[in-house]
């Protein structure tokens, strides 16, 4: 039987108590202004766009940035870096988010299959571990050189590569939340496995699934630009900040405006989901709560 201090609050005040230590936590708040900025960046990219990212102005190369027109300058076509910027943000948050929603919907539920049955741990965790042999680069580029190129396969690869951390995180919390008194309390209540699952541990893994979230979207983000990169992700004349990381690197030491301003957009995005997601961690930690 469960006393009021292990009986789990209620939902309007974990949601109180996670707003407050974020909006107080300086890494928090910082976080989540760069996300909004980038957010705002991709989703509107159409809006903000001052020109079609594939427009080509062949009698304006490389322009320099503050030029009447190109805000950001030009690079070797003519093509406007800030519209190519924006756009390259969104397609790199859409697989980034379709890699997070891969993880997620595979992973989660091996994860609680995992940790619940034991029979069942030692052939999901062994096939957790052999993908984990392989570096998540290696296997992601293996990935996308069998899938072909394209935003959807470069987001179903590196979902698939991020499978196995998410399997892990979950049937570790799994495991620990099955030996909890609520839970031993719905076996004695003749609860069947499926709804201990459902009712009881899922949602108190839901911190843990969150912030692990927030680990594969900037590690998805930076992936994506490698495999654009190496010509595997993304394909021209779609833009992508890897791909303008590969066609800048050839004119670098000319006009170095076509590499830094996708490389700025990549360490904004990846800084700000990292700052945020250590910051929701630590004001989803029930520990810290007093």
């Amino acid at each position: 039987m469960t006393t009021i201090a292990e009986t789990p609050a209620p939902l309007a005040r974990v949601r109180g108590r996670v707003l407050r230590k974020l909006v107080r936590n300086p890494m928090g708040v910082t976080g989540g202004v760069l996300l909004l900025i980038v957010l705002v960046a991709g989703i509107f990219a159409p809006l903000l766009a001052p020109y079609p990212p594939t427009e080509v102005h062949f009698s304006t190369p490389f322009q320099q940035p503050a030029t009447v027109g190109f805000a950001l300058g030009t690079d070797d076509l003519g093509r406007d870096i800030l519209a190519r910027v924006l756009y390259g943000t969104r397609a790199s948050l859409e697989v980034g988010a379709l890699s997070v929603l891969l993880a997620v919907v595979v992973g989660v539920p091996l994860g609680l299959l995992a940790g619940y049955w034991r029979w069942l741990d030692a052939l999901v965790s062994r096939l957790a571990d052999v993908m984990l042999a392989f570096p998540f680069l290696v296997l992601a580029v293996g990935l996308a050189a069998i899938n072909g190129g394209g935003l959807a396969n470069a987001a179903i690869a590196l979902g698939i590569a991020q499978i196995p951390t998410m399997v892990r995180v979950v049937r570790a919390d799994t495991l620990r939340l099955k030996e909890t008194d609520f839970v031993l309390a719905a076996h004695t209540m003749h609860a069947g496995p499926w709804r201990i699952l459902g009712q009881h541990v899922l949602p108190n893994a839901l911190s843990a699934i969150i912030v692990q979230a927030t680990v594969i979207m900037p590690t998805a983000v930076l992936g994506e630009a490698i495999l654009s990169f190496l010509g595997l992700g993304i394909q021209p004349p779609d833009p992508s900040l890897g791909i303008m990381l590969s066609d800048a690197q050839q004119y670098l030491f000319r006009t170095p405006w076509p590499g830094i301003f996708p490389g700025v957009a990549l360490a904004l995005i990846c800084l700000g989901f990292n700052l945020f997601g250590d910051a929701l961690r630590d004001a989803l930690d029930p520990r810290s709560a007093r």
